[in-house]
């Protein structure tokens, strides 16, 4: 198993990308950890608004939204909305109507098709079109929904006012459900547009920002007012769609991706340009690296962006992240998300962690590439915050607890985690070749994933049923604590006894491969023992006599309160001689002990008689432990010799 094959990697990439003018930053490891924290909160309150009045999509599953054009005007002082939402569909069932997610408090003034008026019904947060007729499965076609109001306000908001320097700021964050508070849509993780264009009017001292490439800023209405358009021609979520507005200053910068020059734009408020130029070739250098090890940054043909907004945190709207700061861990996290999250979105919030999880690990990818010797910090930290609790979950398993869905230690932390130990039993290689086939899957890429899309690839490269793994791990709770008894033999093996316990009963054992670097004053060596079973002994060769064991010493595993115990041999009779095991597979081992002879000679001999194997070894204080291969030699019996200055000592061994 490669284990250091990350750090080459990562070197190789970010080496070259990561330059020498970078800021000097504040502690990485602390910064990362409170950025994580922020992040997990943030989106645990955005839900929490959602929650409180019902979250599930009611919008109908008999059309298939292919585009919308979304046409908005609003002044980031005064909360309010005037849209017309264009939206076109395919048909995939035959029916009389669609119907699409609204809040109530949204007044829709008209549903045109072909500027013939609809008839609507507009209830229980759920907008219904009805058609003169049945349209059969199949048919293309588009609706246009005027409306405006005031979008519910219940605290934290999806539609949200504030200001900065006493300026007036707007912005939306819709994650997960909370687009249905400003615009009409279909909200669940079942159906992305296959494009959109979205126009915001505003005042024209405002400049507005959201998905996609700016076509076109327009003045409008005596000059008083701005009408941008942006363009975005990739497949989109609801809850990923947004835009913001207020007195934003503008600046670009472009990163190289292979062949690819990408425009970096960045919008943000006057009094942050500072900060924001002076970081974002952070986030430049977190690009190259993304899009080397997980393939082409997913909106290649567009932009990546951040916009400025006052939340506590950031959210990953495609294209445009909404950021609060120009922190470096929150804009790896976020960018991480164009990839996981965007590109590939969770298909249930059961499995929010192949959006969350994956965006903190891409983000300790970038921080222990960048700084390498916040390695081993980085990790023990994780594993301290997952088990500072003895039970939970990566899969969510209440998708109506707010916390649930956005824990911290459980969805961001944990989920990280099952990603360094996959990389632990994969390999680096193999790893992250089932990410970018995860990636380019056509069955998933741009669309959704659950938990079992991301596992058969991982299967796939691994070449073996990864079941062991994802039931305890994913649906299981808590974690191993481990046992480690040793035994010195002779000069160069060790006997290993590997025992568990757990945290939870919902899982009895942990099967997992385990690190042991055992060491002494001048050397030391790292074995894995593929540890499937409790009480489950192991003898390696070392090539020296340890003095201590260390468990998990780069801590790629999940575990806490590991111990072991060094059992040394007490004085038996003299001149033993002790093989096992029984049966022998494709090796034995031979002991011998307490023999005051300093040399001894041993040969091995079939029942014909014939020798088979031989070899002369000195005694360390009458003791010595070696290997015999015995895979190539035929079943039946054998007779193993051992001359001393004691005597000859034969044992009868039987090879099956």
């Amino acid at each position: 198993m490669m284990k250091t094959g990350f750090r080459f990697i990562s070197a190789l990439i970010l080496l070259s990308a990561i330059s020498s003018s970078v800021i000097a930053q504040i502690d990485p490891v602390a910064t990362g950890c409170k950025e994580a924290d922020d992040i997990a909160r943030m989106e645990r309150l955005g839900h929490e608004r959602i929650t409180e009045r019902g979250g599930a999509t009611q919008a109908s599953a008999n059309f298939d939204v292919k585009y919308y054009r979304c046409e908005w005007e609003v002044n980031p002082a005064i909360r309010y909305i005037t849209g017309k939402v264009t939206v076109y569909y395919l048909m995939t069932a035959a029916s009389s109507s669609v119907s699409l997610d609204l809040m109530n408090g949204l007044i829709v003034d008209s549903v045109k098709q072909r500027s013939n008026a609809l008839s609507i019904l507009h209830t229980s947060n759920l907008l219904q079109v009805n058609f003169p007729a049945s349209v059969n499965a199949g048919v293309m076609d588009s609706i246009s929904i005027y409306y405006r109001g005031i979008p519910p306000n219940t605290g934290f908001g999806s539609f949200v006012l504030s200001t900065h320097a006493g300026i007036p700021v707007m912005w939306t964050l819709s994650e997960p459900y909370g687009s249905r508070d400003w615009w009409p849509c279909k909200n669940g993780l079942d159906d992305k547009a296959d494009s959109i264009d979205i126009f915001i009017t505003n005042p024209v001292a405002y400049k507005a920002a959201s998905n996609g490439l700016l076509q076109s800023e327009t003045l409008t209405a005596g000059g008083t007012k701005r009408t941008a358009w942006w363009k975005h021609r990739y497949p989109i979520t609801s809850y990923l769609v947004c835009f913001a507005v207020t007195n934003y200053t503008v600046f670009n910068n472009s990163v190289q991706l292979g062949a690819v020059t990408l425009p970096m734009q960045t919008y943000c408020y006057p009094e942050s340009v500072n900060s924001f130029q002076t970081n974002t070739p952070m986030v430049l250098n977190a690009l190259q690296l993304f899009h080397n090890l997980f393939g082409e940054y997913p909106f290649i043909k567009e932009k990546y962006g951040h916009v400025q907004f006052s939340w506590g945190g950031g959210m990953e709207h495609q294209t445009a992240s909404f950021i609060v700061n120009a922190g470096e861990g929150l804009m790896a996290h976020e960018l991480a998300h164009q990839w996981f999250g965007d590109k590939i979105t969770c298909g249930s919030w059961e499995d929010i962690w192949l959006n969350e999880g994956f965006a903190t690990h891409l983000t300790s990818i970038y921080m222990e590439a960048k700084y390498p010797s916040t390695i081993l910090n980085n990790r023990r930290n994780e594993i301290n915050s997952i088990t500072s609790q003895p039970g939970g979950s990566v899969w969510v398993n209440d998708t109506n607890s707010v916390g649930r869905i956005f824990d911290g230690r459980l969805s961001y932390t944990k989920g990280s985690h099952l990603l360094y130990m996959l990389r632990w039993i994969m390999g680096d290689s193999a790893f992250f070749k089932a990410m970018r086939d995860y990636l380019t899957d056509p069955l998933l890429s741009f669309g959704y994933a659950k938990t079992s899309d991301l596992k058969r690839h991982l299967e796939k490269h691994a070449g073996k049923d990864l079941s062991y793994f994802f039931n305890p791990w994913f649906k299981g709770q808590g974690y191993p604590s481990y046992r480690v008894e040793w035994t010195p033999l002779g000069s160069s093996y060790v006997k290993i006894k590997m025992s568990q316990t757990t945290s939870h009963n919902s899982v009895p054992f942990f099967e997992l491969p385990v690190a042991l670097r055992f060491q002494n004053t001048a050397q030391q060596k790292t074995i894995v023992v593929d540890n499937k079973f409790n009480g489950e002994i192991f003898i390696r060769s070392l090539g020296f006599t340890p003095d201590t064991v260390f468990i998990d010493p780069e801590y790629w595993l999940i575990s806490k309160n590991n111990t072991s115990q060094k059992n040394s041999i007490t004085d038996g009779p003299q001149n033993v001689v002790q093989v096992f095991p029984n049966p022998v597979g494709n090796q034995f081992y031979v002991w011998l002990r307490n023999f005051t002879s300093p040399m001894a000679s041993v040969s091995l001999y079939n029942g014909l008689g014939q020798m088979v194997f031989s070899k002369n070894l000195a005694l360390q204080s009458g003791s010595e432990f070696f290997e015999v291969p015995s895979g190539h030699l035929a079943s039946g019996i054998y007779y193993l010799h051992v001359r001393t200055n004691n005597g000859i000592h034969v044992t009868r061994k039987v090879l099956r």
